[in-house]
């Protein structure tokens, strides 16, 4: 009879101490995020028609891009509907994208119609010369808005990080190097380039918003107006 008691015992306190180790703080993500796709469908499903208006118009545009197959990563982090830009159309020519990996289909047609009206322009207008490169510092990444427990935009690649401009004339002109510290028309630009980018896209934060943008331009798709 005792043995038998011990061994209801040890069971019972195995099965706790399992049940413990499982258990996660309620409200709060697990902390190790996973980075691989954990599904994908076997079978692609037919694109809606809103994405295939998305992708004939983006090309439509002049944008190199290559379409990218749906993943699911868990943790409420997904690519759906998203393209690997490779390269932007100017009214002259092309402009490079450095760094920047798989962006929904609407953020990349945004964003392809802010470098070209919006950058190119006012690099030739306030610069003198025209962009060749933009510099980003990536789009998808699964990860939290800083200090929430709520999921960022580029968890579903829906934004995009801007660092710097590359002119034809061997400029860069840098968020972090040039947004105070750099000449009258360098600082003129990138406030410039800001303002047209807050009447295409939801959200965009810069320098002004706080120190975690002081190296770059936060660009979100969406039917917001945040704009600092």
């Amino acid at each position: 009879m005792l043995r038998c008691a011990a061994a209801r015992f040890s069971t019972l306190a195995l099965l706790a101490l399992l049940a413990a180790c499982n258990a996660l703080p309620t409200g709060r993500a697990p902390e190790r995020i996973p980075t691989g796709p954990i599904s994908r469908p076997a079978v692609p499903p037919e694109p809606t028609r809103e994405a295939r208006q998305c992708i004939a118009e983006l090309a439509k545009d002049g944008t190199s891009f290559a379409v990218q197959p749906d993943a699911f990563y868990g943790a409420g982090c997904s690519t759906v509907n998203t393209v690997r830009i490779e390269g932007l159309t100017s009214d002259a020519d092309t402009i490079a994208v450095t760094n920047l990996g798989a962006v929904t289909c609407p953020l990349a047609r945004t964003f392809g119609g802010w470098a070209r009206y919006g950058v190119d322009r006012a690099a030739r207008q306030i610069l003198g010369s025209a962009l060749i490169r933009i510099e980003t510092m990536g789009s998808y990444s699964c990860r939290n808005v800083a200090g929430t427990g709520r999921r960022s935009a580029h968890a579903r690649a829906e934004a995009i990080d801007v660092a710097a401009f590359v002119l034809a004339d061997g400029r860069r002109i840098s968020v972090l190097g040039d947004w105070n510290a750099g000449e009258a028309d360098e600082r003129e630009f990138l406030r410039t380039v800001q303002r047209s980018a807050c009447k295409r896209f939801g959200t965009v934060l810069g320098p002004d918003y706080n120190a975690a943008h002081a190296n770059h331009f936060h660009l979100e798709e969406g039917n917001g107006s945040f704009c600092r």
